[in-house]
Order: C-alpha cells, then sequence, then structure tokens
C-alpha cells in the first residue's frame, strides 16, 4: 500500500519535500482537512482501511463535485501509530497549515483528552464519531468537540436493550452477569459509568476485566472468565486485541453468540482471518455503517476506476472500517459547507467558521440521498446544546464469512444517557473554570 501523502490535485504542483510544511499564504479556493492515522502499530488492522475512507471521501468530493462550492480540499496525513504524544505532535505541527485546521479527527479517545484543552486555545474543532470523550455531546461545556452520531455511552446502552430483548425484556436482566473487557486506556473505560448505572437499576453484576495494551497476553482475563462464566460479554477493544479476545474465548469454551463488540472492533478485519471460530460473535455499527450505499458505487466511479484509490483495490469499498473514514470525512465536508452557507459560498472557511457548520449541521433525509449515504445514516442534526445529533445503531453478527445485520434499529435510552452527560459536563466545566454556554444568546 502506498502511504505517502497525498495533496489534492489543485496541489500537484508542490514538491514532495514541501509536504507537510505550514505555508506562509495558500489560496483562497482551498480547504486544508488534516488525517490523523494509524497505519502502523497494534491498532492498524482497523487504523489502515478506516483512513483509506477518510482520503477516499475527500478525494470523491473533489474528482465529483470539484471541492466544496468550488473550494478544493487540500489535505496531509500524519501518522500517530495510535500514541498521544505523537498525536499531539501531529496536531501541533498541522493546526495552522494553509488558513488552519478545518477540525481533527483523532481517531484515538487519548489524543482527544489531550487536544480538548489545546482546542479551546487554538479555536479548532475536534470530531469524533463514535468516540472519545462521551460527555463532549453537552456543548453548552465543549464548545469544540463534537462526538457525532454517538459516543461509547449510547453503544453500551444498545448493547444492554440488545441482551436485554434476547432474554425477554430489562426484567429479566435482574441476577445476569455481564462482564466488560476493555483495553486498559481511556477508550476502554469509557463505556463504565453508563455500564454501571445500567447495573444499579437492572439488577445485573457488572464484570470488569482489563487487558493491558496491546492485549496479545490475554490467558489470565480469560481463565477468571471461565472461573466466573458471565452470561455476556461487551469487547472494548481495537486492532489485535480483539482477535486475540476470540481466540482466548473459543480456548475457554465460551460461546462467541455472547460476546458483544463495540464498532471498533466489529470491522471485517477483526475476524475474517478467524473464520468460523468467530462465527456467532456480534457487533454494534454506527447508525448503519455495515450496508452500502450509493456513495460507494460514486467512490468506484470517480476514484477507484481512474486509479486515483487510497486503498490496492476496490475490495476495500463498502467494508465496514472503510465506510465509517467515508463518514467522518463526509461530516467534514458537510461542516464546511454548512459555514458556507453563512459565512459566505465558494470562500475558504477559518477553524471557527467551520466549529460553527459542525455545531449547525442539518443533514435531511433528502440530503443524505443527495450524497449517497440514505442507507448508511439516518437524519443527524446538531445544535448548540447538542454536539452529537442523532444517535442510531443496529447489531451485526459473524456468520463465519461476513457480516449480517440481525437487529432493528436502536437508539440509546437518554434516561440513563443524559444525566451522565450533565453531570460528568458539569465536572469538567467546574475543574476547567469553564462557563457554560447560554445557547439563546448564539446564532
Amino acid at each position: 500500500m502506498k502511504h505517502k501523502i497525498k495533496f489534492a490535485a489543485a496541489m500537484a504542483a508542490v514538491t514532495a519535500a514541501m509536504v507537510g510544511t505550514t505555508a506562509p499564504a495558500f489560496a483562497a479556493e482551498e480547504q486544508f482537512v488534516p488525517l490523523l492515522t494509524y497505519r502502523t502499530g497494534s491498532f492498524a488492522p482497523l487504523g489502515i482501511p478506516w483512513a483509506d475512507g477518510k482520503q477516499d471521501y475527500l478525494k470523491l468530493v473533489n474528482a465529483r463535485d470539484g471541492g466544496v462550492n468550488g473550494v478544493k480540499i487540500v489535505y496531509e496525513e500524519c501518522e500517530t501509530a495510535y500514541a498521544t504524544d505523537r498525536g499531539v505532535e501531529c496536531y501541533e505541527r498541522m493546526k495552522a497549515t494553509r488558513g488552519g485546521a478545518s477540525g481533527f479527527d483523532t481517531q484515538s479517545t487519548g489524543i482527544t483528552f489531550a487536544l480538548s484543552d489545546r482546542a479551546i486555545v487554538d479555536g479548532i474543532p475536534i470530531e469524533t464519531m463514535g468516540y472519545g470523550l462521551s460527555q463532549s455531546a453537552d456543548g453548552t461545556v465543549f464548545e469544540w468537540n463534537f462526538p457525532l452520531l454517538g459516543n461509547y455511552w449510547t453503544a453500551a446502552d444498545v448493547m444492554i436493550q440488545d441482551i436485554a430483548k434476547k432474554e425477554g425484556g430489562e426484567d429479566k436482566l435482574k441476577g445476569k452477569k455481564i462482564a466488560l473487557v476493555y483495553h486498559d486506556s481511556p477508550y476502554g473505560k469509557e463505556p463504565i459509568p453508563l455500564l454501571e448505572s445500567r447495573a444499579k437499576a437492572n439488577g445485573f453484576e457488572l464484570q470488569l476485566y482489563p487487558v493491558t495494551a496491546p492485549g496479545v497476553e490475554q490467558k489470565s482475563t480469560w481463565l477468571q472468565i471461565r472461573q466466573r462464566r458471565p452470561d455476556y460479554i461487551l469487547l472494548w477493544s481495537a486492532g489485535i486485541m480483539t482477535p486475540t479476545s476470540i481466540r482466548e474465548a473459543q480456548a475457554v469454551g465460551y460461546p462467541r453468540e455472547k460476546i458483544y463488540g463495540i464498532w471498533w472492533a466489529s470491522s471485517e478485519t477483526d475476524v475474517q482471518d478467524l473464520g468460523a471460530i468467530a462465527k456467532g460473535y456480534n457487533g454494534i455499527t454506527v447508525h448503519n455503517s455495515a450496508d452500502e450505499g450509493r456513495v460507494h458505487e460514486d467512490l468506484k466511479t470517480y476514484v477507484y476506476d481512474k486509479g486515483e484509490g487510497t486503498s490496492p483495490g476496490a475490495a476495500t469499498v463498502g467494508t465496514i472500517a472503510h465506510t465509517r473514514g467515508l463518514i467522518i470525512s463526509m461530516l467534514q465536508v458537510e461542516a464546511i459547507r454548512a459555514a458556507q452557507e453563512k459565512f459566505g459560498k465558494g470562500k475558504h472557511m477559518t477553524p471557527e467558521q467551520v466549529r460553527w457548520g459542525f455545531e449547525n449541521l442539518n443533514l435531511t433525509e433528502e440530503r443524505l440521498e443527495e450524497l449517497g449515504f440514505s442507507n448508511i445514516l439516518r437524519p443527524v442534526r446538531t445544535s448548540c446544546e447538542d454536539h452529537m445529533g442523532d444517535d442510531w445503531a443496529r447489531i451485526i453478527q459473524w456468520d463465519g464469512s461476513k457480516f449480517e445485520i440481525v437487529s432493528d434499529w436502536y437508539q440509546s435510552n437518554r434516561d440513563f444517557v443524559d444525566p451522565l452527560v450533565k453531570e460528568y459536563g458539569a465536572r469538567h466545566a467546574a475543574e476547567k473554570k469553564i462557563e457554560p454556554r447560554d445557547c439563546s444568546k448564539e446564532s
């Protein structure tokens, strides 16, 4: 796979030696989008198709649409290997590039933690679709964070809902044992507050099993699981930790159909080498990212058929992790477009103006159809108060060779999620001495 940094066609004249430098001037018809990636390290099996999808959508917008109202998207990748210090270095190097970064999708909860304070000072939006700080859904406190389409609290709640449905109702959860096997990092710990709240309300026992990064040694964890025998397991893993967990589950005789993986543990790359070993394994999707839409056809026509695809071949197009990358860049582009509607079509948008765009997304069914995402996403609308928008999810299951969608649509139970968002948001505001915004005064 070619990993060299590529800019859009409008930047083809820039020499390779200059790629990644902060230019003293920029063309008014260009918009810079930084791409943090982890193509290396223990999370690379997830990170590579995810990164390819992010880059591919920007290529599609330039090739099919001529940019955003004529404004070409230029971009640069910066490799983090999922390391927080490297993510911070990438941010500092690219934040002021070509008129200012349009926003950072950090691809890491740890990097998100590290950058959230800096983003306030620098005035740069942080987009974290399906990850990051769950409490940053509260836009009155987290002005620059956008955990779009769902977070780890909404995901954990949907998993509990699906388990309850299998058991015959939420009242049947009483006395059950539900385990969380999690990457021992900020990412892995995120769902714990929601699960503790659910356990208290529903009467099930919550078992916690932290796994030291990178997650290749789990035998002691699964021996404990064999002894304590939880009824269900929620798996908060990514990269090589995921197939390792599934293999260890097989080794101790734990049924894979009783395991639910978070969306970053629910891509084809997580299970395809396991085949029948993983049969029955459940995953959760961001909205309906396991499905395909016209955007995939357009990507093949305008990008891959012309030999411009980021992945080695078009076979990656339509896979779950790649589709999530497409969604992330689509949301970034639509934030730029929304900003242009307010501040000037066909103009370069500042990071602050793009932040306004993220806060005023309104992706209707009609707009999603135009974009080619109608099968993949449901309508999404953000606001000053709500930086997540509408959370939707579905459950998928590995049949031994492919993932199948096995549930209808779910939304999180806001009776559990919203109090946590407010509680943890208020804590953050007090700790950082942030005065929550009065959204009635925002325009």
